[in-house]
Formats: C-alpha cells, sequence, structure tokens
C-alpha cells in the first residue's frame, strides 16, 4: 500500500543519459516560416491535453525538413517519452504512444520533455500521475509569471509523488488503459459512423443520387427494371454483377435494399429550392422542427446549492460535458432544460450542432434545443448541420464581436423532404446510426467517470489492483456493441 511506497521526483526518474529532460527550441528558430508539407513532425500544444487518456493529438501536426529537425537534437521526442507544457495551459501532457505513426517529433518552444528510466518507472505511470486532479492543481497552484501561466523545468525536475514498484506501476496502468481503450475504440467507431451517415444523407437529401440514377437509366431506354437497378447500385456502391451475387447469398440484405430504391421516384420537380425528387416538398428548417433559445441563466440561479442544473454554454457545448461551473435553478421552465440524446445548436459565437451527452442540464442563450413534433431526430438533426457551413458563413460576414445568425435565417434554409414512408424507410438506417453513436458515447462518459474515480485511489495505494479492484473493472468493461 502508499505506506511502503518511496516519495520520488522527476529528477530521480529520468533516464540517465544526455537529455532525458529538456525544453524545446526558442520560438525564433522553429517558427511557422521553417514548416514544411513533411518531415519531422512538432508537438504543439494542440496536440496535447488537459483530458485524461489524449495521450496525444495526431491532428493538425505541421513538419519540419528532417536536416532542420537535426539541428534539435536535445528536444526530439520518441516513443515513451512525455512531454509537458511550460507556458500558457500548463496542466496539459502528453505520451508518445509505442505504437505511434512517427518514430520521432521535435517538441515546440513551448514544450518540455522527458524519458523516463525504464528501470524505475514505466513511463504510462507518469503519464497518469499527471493527469491526475492532484498533480494538475498541484502544477496550476504554483505557476509562475503573471499574465501568461508558466511552467519550467526546474519546476518539473522537482515534483515528487510516490512510486509503487514496477510491478505495480504496470498492473495500475493496465487497468486504466483497459478503460482508455474501450474510450478510444468507442472514438473511432464513432467517427467511422460519422463518415457514414454523412455520405447517405448527402447522398439521399442534398444529390439525390438514387434518383438522378433512376431518370439517367430511363433516358438511356431502360426499363423500369433497369431503373431500379442503377438506384440500387446507387445507394449501395456496388456493381451490377457484386449484386446479383448479394442476391445469391444475402437474399434478405438483398430485399432491404431492393424495397429501399423503389421509394425513390424516378422524376424530378421544380420547387423554391431548385429540382427535388417527384413527391417531396420544400420546407424550411423551422418548418420541420422548433428551435427552442436558452434562457439568460443569471437571472434563474439556484434557491438551494444542493439542488440545481448545471449551466450549458457554447464552451460546455464544445466540451461536451457540463462542468458545473456555473448553476441554475430546476425550476427553469422545461423547454430550456436539456438532457442525453438532445440535439442542441449554438446559432452566437462557434456555431454549432451537436447531440447532448453531457446529462441533464439547463440551456443558456445563444444556444437552441431543437425538437419536432412531426418529425424524427435523425432528419432535422442532418439537416441542421447540412446548413450550418452556410450559417457559420453568415456569422463570420457580421460586423459584430460575436457573430451569429437570425430566425429569419431558419426561415430561408430550406429543405428536400419526403414522404412518410421513405422517412420510415430511410430512419431505419439513419436512424439506428444516430442512436448507436449516442450510445457509445454515453458508455464512454460513464467509462471516464470509473477511471477518474479510479485513479487517484489506484495511485495513492488506497485502493490496490487486487482481485476486487479487477472484478470491478470487468463489470465496467463494455460488452460489444
Amino acid at each position: 500500500m502508499s505506506v511502503d511506497w518511496p516519495e520520488v521526483s522527476i529528477e530521480e526518474i529520468a533516464a540517465q543519459q544526455p537529455n532525458a529532460l529538456a525544453t524545446g527550441p526558442f520560438g525564433s528558430a522553429i517558427s511557422s516560416k521553417f514548416f514544411v508539407a513533411k518531415g519531422v513532425p512538432v508537438i504543439r500544444g494542440s496536440n496535447l491535453s488537459t483530458d485524461i487518456g489524449i495521450k496525444l493529438n495526431d491532428e493538425g501536426l505541421v513538419f519540419v525538413s528532417e536536416e532542420k529537425a537535426k539541428t534539435f537534437s536535445r528536444s526530439i521526442v520518441k516513443r515513451g517519452d512525455l512531454i509537458f507544457t511550460c507556458w500558457g495551459t500548463i496542466n496539459q501532457v502528453g505520451m508518445i504512444h509505442e505504437r505511434s505513426r512517427w518514430a520521432e517529433y521535435v517538441i515546440s518552444n513551448k514544450q518540455m520533455k522527458l524519458t523516463v528510466d525504464p528501470l524505475k518507472a514505466d513511463p504510462k505511470f507518469i503519464y497518469y500521475v499527471f493527469s491526475s486532479p492532484t498533480k494538475q492543481s498541484e502544477i496550476l497552484a504554483n505557476s509562475i509569471g503573471a499574465a501568461v501561466p508558466g511552467f519550467n523545468l526546474g519546476q518539473l525536475k522537482k515534483h515528487t509523488f510516490k512510486l509503487p514498484p514496477l510491478g505495480t506501476q504496470r498492473n495500475i496502468v493496465n487497468s486504466l488503459d483497459l478503460l482508455d481503450r474501450k474510450i478510444q475504440l468507442n472514438h473511432q467507431t464513432n467517427q467511422t459512423l460519422e463518415q457514414m451517415t454523412q455520405a447517405i444523407f448527402k447522398s439521399w437529401f442534398v444529390d439525390f443520387e438514387p434518383v438522378k440514377a433512376k431518370i439517367a437509366a430511363l433516358e438511356a431506354g431502360g426499363s423500369e427494371e433497369d431503373a431500379l437497378l442503377a438506384a440500387m447500385q446507387a445507394i449501395s456502391g456496388k456493381g451490377e454483377a457484386e449484386l446479383t451475387r448479394l442476391q445469391a447469398e444475402q437474399p434478405k440484405q438483398y430485399a432491404e435494399l431492393r424495397a429501399t430504391a423503389e421509394l425513390f421516384p424516378s422524376a424530378m420537380q421544380d420547387s423554391e429550392l431548385g429540382e427535388i425528387p417527384e413527391g417531396w416538398k420544400c420546407l424550411a428548417l423551422d418548418q420541420i422542427a422548433k428551435y427552442q433559445n436558452g434562457l439568460a441563466l443569471q437571472k434563474f440561479r439556484p434557491e438551494n446549492e444542493d439542488d440545481y442544473l448545471p449551466v450549458v454554454k457554447i464552451a460546455q457545448l464544445k466540451k461536451g460535458y457540463a462542468d458545473h461551473e456555473e448553476k441554475a435553478s430546476p425550476n427553469i421552465k422545461p423547454d430550456c432544460i436539456i438532457d442525453n440524446g438532445d440535439v442542441v445548436f449554438s446559432w452566437s459565437g462557434s456555431l454549432m450542432v451537436d447531440t447532448w451527452c453531457g446529462g441533464r442540464a439547463a440551456l443558456n442563450q445563444h444556444l437552441f434545443k431543437v425538437t419536432s413534433e412531426n418529425y424524427p431526430k435523425w432528419l432535422y438533426f442532418h439537416f441542421t448541420r447540412h446548413h450550418l457551413e452556410e450559417f457559420q458563413r453568415i456569422a463570420a460576414d457580421k460586423a459584430v464581436t460575436m457573430g451569429h445568425i437570425k430566425r429569419e435565417h431558419l426561415k430561408r434554409a430550406l429543405c428536400a423532404i419526403p414522404d412518410g414512408e421513405f422517412i420510415e424507410s430511410a430512419g431505419k438506417v439513419l436512424s439506428s446510426v444516430l442512436n448507436k453513436q449516442i450510445e457509445l458515447r454515453l458508455e464512454s462518459k460513464y467509462l471516464s467517470e470509473l477511471r477518474d474515480a479510479l485513479l487517484p485511489k489506484l495511485l495513492s495505494g488506497e485502493l490496490s489492483v487486487s482481485e476486487t479492484a479487477n472484478q470491478t473493472l470487468e463489470k465496467a468493461e463494455p460488452a460489444n456493441v
């Protein structure tokens, strides 16, 4: 237990080699003028995180040439090395994964690096130590600098923590990593589902590809059956031979595909939106959904500090969770209360649309809660997001500090809406995928909370990685979804 673990400093567990502890290059030496299309990636603050489990974000990496990287030899990081931010968001920490795409990176001028002595410590254990709320609070409380928080190499070297034996470190890491890996898998699955649904929605409801395929087949002198086959190919992305094989090997799936293709008309009609499929309606966003604005919640503070709803503003929508920084009365009108699965649209500042998965909360002004009595969630969610790029352009053009859209823009945002039978059929795919995405996000939220609860207890030795702890983790390990 923790009473038997020695207190050690970072300096004591650093590798016995040159530049095991080092800072990044001077700013002018690694400025943007040296960035190239490919080469050695540079790790900046945007590639690190304050969220546990996100050891390194490879998105948005910039590069310097291999020749330039050689001049930064002391600032090179490799697999297993840890990175810390020393200016700005100083509680950021990252680690180069053992299966990282690149063998080497360069840290920026605002980062520090640590190479751990593998005979003394597991790098992932040190990562979890510095991701813990206790250590992050300690770093923030002892920051240097006034306008911009700082955390220097001298401070990093002197940071102390309890260090269990290597075997215990690895057991702790395995327990926490089990949860992190599942959270990451959920995230990757959701990205794949997202790409799939966006492609389907654009093809069916924006580009009308199955309808156009039918029209092209008929105009070429084909029969109705030829037109139907063309639509099936447009929907599935399969050729005629592949569809023949699908019919023989998976007749049920083939029949479902054929039934979906039959629902697409084989002609277009003029509308205010332009040409849309025959029989479809042209409706504005505010005709298919209700956009309920939130409240100025500073006027609705809780009467009892123990009975409240966390306030969701644009910042919390971006984070994906309510941080409880502000609180509101639970007695506000229900239309301004959101819960898991609700569609939320920020119409001011950073315009975005998302399905909320952060629990019951109070919605602040500048955010719409989007609902509908007549149309399913997947339909108004995807159409709102379809118009988001245009809304963002409108907001950016406004000569004000914080751009926004108005309700008149919802009236101008037109949508091609099919009949109820088509919506029901399409919903078998698009609704189920959206529900799966929400399910995976809620599962990840639960696993994150479990990991965060276990983390300080495991690191302090209050909870050992015993059979009891392992049983807890096994129960938390999600079933295949």
